[in-house]
């Protein structure tokens, strides 16, 4: 089977078929799954007439558009309130939705009440968490309640303190077997699909090939089973450094900016709005107005 369907068209009633968390799993060995995220209703509906299988509302929102230096301050709030622009947004791609720093990580009580409020409040039906082993029972409880969860090893955003920054992971043989034990553990508790974060090429392909759920790099190498970017990055829409892993497919900054400098230029010069930019008024309308304040 394959998970690549016709692109969504929208707007026009027509029938699409939307992507599982199923259909992504069973994905393995047999093609390349495409992730990417979105924060808006606006790029959402973009990404998913583009034909990708996977849109990731990632607490990475808190970084690409509020502008903060890291994911640790991101609410549940500020994720139920960009999922659900997301989810309006799409009709075919499978949403899967952030946990935000500290909605799960208390226990499986508070996991669970969370989850509970984010899948009500804006309609996604699939979730990412980050860790490994001590997590577990946190994605089985989820799990068990019916919802699929991604889970998300090497680099982890949310334990970026612990780390020792934004730092590539997994590269001594003693920490790639921690990842792999963990991966291992992740698929046995019932993630249906696995991200690796800025981990040596060599030990995501073994990830990829020892487990049997797909693997989603980014910055992990072309050995993964699928690949997931930060739209603002391949669009060319983030300022300042840019991972290595990422490759810009487009440079819409330069583009909206060079439209807005062209807008400053007209409005200062009157050249615009032109009469093809404007409301026009019945002459009789105009001259009945006028005789109206001339009597004043």
């Amino acid at each position: 089977m394959s998970v690549h369907t016709t692109p969504a068209k929208t707007g026009h009633g027509e029938k699409v078929k939307k992507i599982t968390a199923i259909a992504i799993r069973k994905t393995k060995g047999v093609c390349k799954v495409s992730v990417i995220t979105a924060y808006d209703f606006p790029t959402a509906v973009m990404v998913d007439e583009a034909g990708v299988d996977i849109v990731l509302v990632g607490d990475s929102l808190g970084m690409v558009v509020l502008g903060r230096e890291d994911t640790l301050g991101v609410t549940l709030d500020d994720m139920i309130h960009h999922t659900k622009a997301v989810v309006r947004g799409v009709h075919r791609a499978l949403v899967v939705t952030d946990l935000p720093f500290m909605t799960y990580e208390p226990g499986v009580d508070t996991a669970l009440a969370n989850v509970a409020a984010l899948v009500s409040a804006s309609g996604v039906r699939a979730v990412k968490l980050e860790g490994g082993r001590e997590v577990l029972p946190q994605i089985q409880a989820i799990v068990r309640a019916g919802i699929p969860v991604m889970g998300h090893l090497g680099l982890t955003p949310q334990r970026v303190s612990t780390l020792g920054g934004f730092t590539v992971q997994a590269r001594t043989a003693a920490a790639a077997a921690a990842l792999l034990e963990d991966a291992f553990a992740l698929e046995a508790a019932g993630c249906f699909a696995l991200v690796l974060e800025a981990v040596p090429a060599p030990v995501a392909e073994l990830v990829t090939r020892k487990l049997s759920i797909p693997t989603i790099g980014i910055g992990a190498g072309a050995g993964c089973d699928g690949q997931v970017l930060v739209l603002h990055d391949m669009l060319g829409l983030t300022s300042g450094h840019i991972p290595r892993f990422v490759k810009p497919y487009a440079h819409l900054a330069d583009e909206g900016r060079k439209a807005v400098q062209q807008y400053v230029k007209e409005v200062r010069e009157g050249m615009f709005p032109t009469p093809e930019h404007s409301f026009t008024m019945a002459e009789e309308e105009q001259a009945a107005l006028a005789e109206r304040f001339e009597e004043r």
